[in-house]
């Protein structure tokens, strides 16, 4: 091989690796992404099918259900227009109670529960994750204004 065929090897090989590399980063990103979603939306049906998400709001008074002798707990959280059955298994956060703010990760289960793997709760009584607290005000601006065409109502759950 001639030194200039060399060159132009070692520079495509350099190339293909950056780009292999490049293309491994974006899957790893994507796989890892995680993506939130309120509350009104997962009820309406507008949430990834085939992934885990996020979900926030406050946590509904008196839902929180626990069997006994289990860490299997049942509660509702609410974006101040809909409701959706959260389903977990495990130790709760500290901060965590009704009427307070909480984020669920996790994915759609059968008969339209959320089924989480993880639970954070705020770690303040000052603080809500920015996602919670922009769709908490956006849903009480909501209903303090008339509802509007073609405004649909929650089928809570």
């Amino acid at each position: 091989m001639k030194p200039r065929q060399q060159r132009m090897l070692a520079v495509g090989l350099a190339v293909a690796g950056v780009a292999i590399a490049a293309a491994l980063t974006l899957k790893a990103f994507d796989e890892n992404m995680m993506f939130f979603v309120e509350v009104s939306n997962v009820v309406a049906g507008e949430y990834p099918q085939e992934r885990n998400f996020r979900i926030g709001g406050l946590v509904v008074e008196d839902s929180i259900e626990r069997e006994e002798g289990s860490l299997d707990m049942r509660f509702r959280v609410t974006d101040m227009r809909c409701e959706l059955s959260v389903m977990y298994n495990g130790v709760l956060p500290d901060l965590f109670r009704e009427g307070q703010g909480v984020v669920a990760h996790g994915a759609m289960g059968a008969g339209e529960v959320f089924i989480a793997d993880k639970i954070l709760a705020k770690h303040d009584e000052n603080y809500m994750a920015p996602e919670v607290a922009a769709s908490l005000a956006k849903h009480v601006d909501e209903k303090m204004a008339p509802l509007q065409e073609g405004g649909a109502e929650c089928n809570s759950g």
